[in-house]
């Protein structure tokens, strides 16, 4: 008797459509809802999420009215919007360009190719990495399993009624979280709530943005990322703050600019320097089992060119191909920095750094694929600390760069760093596809795809996300502007990693990095290294990853205080699930798509109001003519209100709804 495994596991090689014109459409479809919204969310708060189990749920929701459709054909769709989606964490370093005044804008085509030829060596990168971290591993891969899971009950008559149910939690979620958007941009009420006050002779701050999109971060992320987030807060704020102040606040009036300054040239780079010791430290971790796998694969790779049969499900791109592409990638990469670096002042004498960049660029993507490969596959890609090897990724580069040029005035200085952090968008590519791409493989093989058309799928999903994240950036940069950047409102959007990024970049070149700041992040994230260690080998229950506490230090509170929030949140609803009992499963992913629902909305509507914005010119076109001043503690206090009022009810509702046994759960039926 064959299992349900089994069954699913043959499908591939059953004759079942799989990749096929209707689902690349819808795949790009999904896409561009995704990808902009994960820009705008990254934008706004330093963070994206992951798009593989409400993408897969969309995709059922839709390919059912479709006669032959199945669950690997699925698997295409989802992989697709997938790909396309994690590759928004690109601007985690594109908009460092705009931050430093290299660019006013973003080129279209110049940031298409960095997107594409950094993606497409992502995905090549991880097409070898397959066997040693996926079919060779017992890495978990929580999300890819999810999303697994979501695809073969999704493949069923229960399935079919569960996909109607979800997306209609989606479509909840994000009306709701976009109309409260919308009333936060009429100034009706606040869309954050902030104050700072003295402590001692320092100063600290307290700031929480209500923001739908950050209690569904919370949810997805988890209670230990949440608690060690909070953990990196309390030490930012409750203690490096007020020390970085001490003795400089004015005797009598506001506080806020020297408080606001000394997170901002100080505190963070504290949390940068946590943050990359926590990446190394990832880095040192996992070096030798990815150094295994990658042997295993290549003895596998023998195998099958010795006339071994190889199932179905276990054939990649071949590996001449892989390499093939590899190598010609590094043709178009040398014309990118040669076209960059001519017309400015390292034309003429660019030669030497262009060279060290190209092979940069090979060796440290296949490091980067490796490690972020493992990350996702041992976190998930939610959790994967993206930015923190991005941090790793522009230090070493701009110190490889420097140390090659040579001297510099300050002229070519500037250009250089322009340089660096055009270098490291691409290797930033690489590592994005890398963190989402195994995780989708691992989807694929749990269902029994077809490797090969699964990779080619994940090309097809960066040609995708590089044609849309283009736009999507300009109309960011147009509407609203990056925080730091010549002639930027005080609306506009922080962009938190890229101009952390950027920072250090100009650091190293203008000699005037505060290397004591960063070692003293270092020191800080050593220890919590140490305390996470010992909880490993003493509990089963608590962890404190350094990475989280890292970004906790340097993201701002407004961030940081809400996704803790909505951690414990998630917990409660999980809880609520177990406690329940009837279909645990179900209820579980009720509440991940009810928060995938609050990022969506929220991020998608915003796109779209900067695009009325870029379109009047005005940033408070929405704001009602007859709300003054005075009305800011009302907005606030309302604001606060109905955000609670708000919430509740949704998770209230999300809880009837996935309580409710559908007409193939009731035994009458049967």
């Amino acid at each position: 008797m064959s299992t349900p495994g089994s069954i699913i596991k043959g499908s591939a090689s059953a004759g079942l459509r799989e990749l096929t014109l209707r689902g690349i459409i819808l795949g790009g479809l999904i896409t561009l809802v995704f990808t902009a919204a994960n820009v705008y969310l990254g934008l706004r708060v330093g963070l994206t999420f992951a798009t593989a189990i409400p993408a897969a749920v969309i995709s059922m929701s839709l390919l059912r009215y479709f006669a032959d459709h199945s669950v690997v054909e699925n698997n295409i769709v989802q992989t697709i919007a997938s790909a396309a989606g994690t590759l928004s964490a690109i601007i985690f370093v594109l908009p460092g360009l705009i931050m430093i005044g290299w660019w006013t804008g973003f080129p279209y085509w110049t940031t298409v190719a960095v997107c594409l030829i950094g993606g497409v060596l992502g995905v090549m990168y991880s097409i070898p990495l397959r066997r040693a971290l996926v079919t060779g591993s017992d890495l978990p891969y929580p999300e890819g399993a999810a999303a697994a899971e979501v695809l073969k009950v999704g493949d069923t008559a229960q399935g079919a009624e569960e996909n109607r149910r979800g997306m209609r939690v989606i479509v909840v979620g994000s009306v709701v979280s976009a109309l409260f958007s919308i009333l936060t941009q009429t100034k009706l009420i606040a869309g954050t709530i902030s104050g700072f006050f003295r402590v001692g002779s320092g100063g600290t701050m307290f700031g929480a943005g209500l923001l739908f999109s950050l209690i569904g971060v919370g949810h997805l992320v988890g209670v230990t990322v949440g608690i060690s987030m909070l953990i990196g807060l309390l030490i930012s704020y409750g203690v490096l703050l007020p020390i970085e102040t001490w003795g400089d606040l004015p005797s009598s009036g506001p506080i806020d600019d020297v408080v606001s300054d000394a997170f901002a040239n100080d505190v963070r780079f504290i949390g940068a320097g946590a943050i990359a010791v926590a990446a190394v430290w990832t880095l040192i971790k996992i070096i030798g089992p990815i150094a295994r796998g990658i042997k295993d694969a290549l003895v596998s790779t023998r195998a099958r060119r010795a006339g071994n049969k190889v199932d179905l499900t276990e054939q990649d791109i071949p590996v001449t191909i892989v390499s093939g592409v590899v190598l010609a990638s590094l043709i178009p990469i040398g014309f990118m920095l040669w076209d960059f670096a001519h017309g400015t002042a390292l034309h003429g004498s660019a030669g030497g750094i262009i060279t060290v960049s190209i092979i940069f660029v090979f060796l440290i993507g296949l490091v980067v694929a490796s490690v972020c490969g493992y990350m996702a596959g041992l976190i998930g890609s939610s959790n994967s600390p993206i930015s923190g090897v991005g941090i790793v990724v522009v230090l070493v580069a701009a110190v490889l760069i420097k140390v090659t040029f040579g001297s510099a005035d300050a002229e070519e200085s500037a250009a250089l760093v322009a340089y660096t952090l055009f270098t490291a968008a691409i290797v930033f590519g690489v590592a994005t596809i890398s963190n989402d791409n195994l995780q989708d493989l691992k989807t694929g093989q749990l269902v029994g795809a077809t490797p090969w058309k699964q990779q080619v799928a994940l090309i097809i999903g960066v040609v995708f996300g590089s044609a849309v994240i283009p736009p999507v950036l300009q109309l960011m940069q147009t509407a609203f502007g990056f925080v730091g950047a010549p002639g930027a409102g005080e609306d506009a959007l922080p962009a938190p990693q890229a101009g952390l990024i950027s920072s250090l970049a100009e650091g190293v070149f203008g000699g005037d990095l505060d290397w004591a700041l960063i070692g003293i992040g270092i020191l800080i994230g050593a220890v919590v290294i140490i305390v996470d260690e010992v909880l490993a080998k003493t509990s089963t229950r608590f962890r404190v990853p350094p990475l989280a506490v890292g970004m906790g230090m340097y993201l701002p509170m407004s961030v940081t205080l809400i996704i803790p929030i909505g951690a414990f949140i998630g917990r409660w609803y999980n809880r609520w699930a177990e406690r329940t009992g009837g279909n645990v499963a179900r209820k579980k992913r009720m509440g991940v798509l009810l928060a995938t629902g609050l990022i969506v909305g929220e991020s998608l509507w915003n796109v779209v109001f900067a695009a009325i914005v870029a379109a009047s010119g005005n940033d408070a076109v929405l704001n009602l003519p007859f709300i003054g001043d005075a009305w800011e503690t009302g907005s606030e206090i309302l604001g606060v209100v109905l955000f609670v009022a708000v919430l509740a009810w949704l998770y209230k509702w999300t809880q009837g709804w996935a309580s409710k046994e559908s007409a193939v759960d009731d035994p009458a039926t049967k």
